[in-house]
């Protein structure tokens, strides 16, 4: 008769495996930072999988998912002098760098212009068809986008009014995705700590923003 497997010491083995995985990846990035490039392969064979995943839920082109990583790669071996054992582990490390590459990514392909031929086939004078004369726009007019300068400046005085600690940890969490662990880590801050500052941040600026789309409303009223 086969012995079941012990859930709890299954549990207690997970935390040792991790921290041998950790100085393991420790020992192949400080000889990645001495240019040790068998080092460097293995450091990507035991974590591109991971960061693929991690660009891949950001960016959800598996080509440019493919493009990224190779960035996050390439970037990991000309700054693995700067990386400090002492202030996190290579995994988060190279994470970090995962979502930073990744969100940079959209942006560049939200900055892409689309071109499209403005003219179409001849219409019944035989004649050009001007397609941008029949194409709705959505573009903003000048009105809306005052009315967005003027939010953006709300939302950055917002912003000023809370604590750096408050800054800090919406921004590592909201703008980087790194979760409530991972923002406790970098900052080197309890989980619980973090947790507050982000749960106080958020309610400070909703009534910041709340109050601060009262007065535009009222401003657009009397205009």
């Amino acid at each position: 008769m086969t012995t079941p497997p012990d859930p709890l010491a299954a549990a207690a083995a997970q935390p040792a495996q991790h921290l041998e995985r950790d100085a393991r990846l420790a020992a192949l990035m400080t000889r990645v930072a001495a240019a040790d490039r068998q080092a460097f392969e293995a450091l990507y064979r035991a974590t591109s999988a991971t960061l693929f995943g991690v660009v891949l839920r950001i960016n959800h082109d598996r080509g440019q998912a493919e493009d990224v990583l190779q960035e996050v790669f390439v970037t990991a071996w000309r700054q693995a002098s700067t990386f400090d054992a002492a202030q996190g582990r290579v995994l988060t490390w190279l994470t970090t760098i995962a979502r930073h590459r990744a969100i940079d990514s959209l942006r560049r392909k939200a900055a892409q212009p689309v071109t499209v031929s403005r003219f179409g086939a001849l219409d019944a004078d035989d004649g050009e068809s001007d397609l941008l004369e029949h194409v709705p726009t959505d573009l903003p007019g000048p009105l809306e986008m005052l009315e967005d300068a003027n939010r953006t400046h709300e939302l950055q005085r917002c912003m000023d009014e809370l604590t750096g600690q408050q800054r800090s940890s919406l921004a590592l969490t909201y703008y980087q995705g790194l979760s409530h662990a991972e923002v406790a880590e970098h900052m080197s801050q309890p989980l619980g700590t973090v947790k507050s500052w982000v749960r106080r941040g958020l309610l400070k600026l909703r009534i910041c923003l709340d109050r601060a789309a009262g007065r535009l409303d009222a401003v657009g009223r009397v205009a």
